[in-house]
C-alpha cells in the first residue's frame, strides 16, 4: 500500500481546525480566516433583525416590563413589526428615538 504524503507535514501555513473535538490540519482560505466569528446572542440586548424606521416607542428607561409586552414598532418594507419583551425585567438603556431609521443589527434596547 502506497503512503500518501500529507501536504501539511512540516508546513507552517497549515492551521488547526477543530470540529466537534477532532483536530484537523488544513489550509484555510483568506475568506474563512477573515470571517465574522459567531457568538451566542445576549438575551439582554435587543437588536433589529431588519433595517427599518422606529414608528412607536412604548417604553422609558428604568420602566419595568413583563414578557410579551410591546417595546417598539419597527416599520420595514411597509409592514409594522412589534418588538416584544423577551422576559420579565426592566429597560436599562434605549438607543433609538421615534422616527430613527436604523440598519440591520442595530442595538435598539438593553434590558436589565
Amino acid at each position: 500500500m502506497k503512503k500518501v504524503k500529507n501536504p501539511c507535514d512540516n508546513n507552517e501555513s497549515c492551521k488547526a481546525l477543530v470540529i466537534e473535538g477532532t483536530e484537523y490540519r488544513t489550509f484555510l482560505n483568506k475568506k474563512f480566516e477573515d470571517r465574522k466569528v459567531w457568538k451566542a446572542p445576549d438575551p439582554k440586548m435587543i437588536f433589529s433583525v431588519i433595517p427599518g424606521t422606529i414608528i412607536t416607542l412604548y417604553v422609558k428607561e428604568g420602566q419595568r416590563m413583563n414578557a410579551g409586552d410591546p417595546l417598539v414598532i419597527l416599520e420595514a418594507m411597509k409592514m409594522r413589526n412589534v418588538v416584544r419583551m423577551p422576559a420579565d425585567g426592566s429597560v436599562k438603556k434605549i438607543n433609538v428615538e421615534e422616527g430613527n431609521r436604523i440598519p440591520k443589527g442595530h442595538l435598539i434596547l438593553e434590558i436589565d
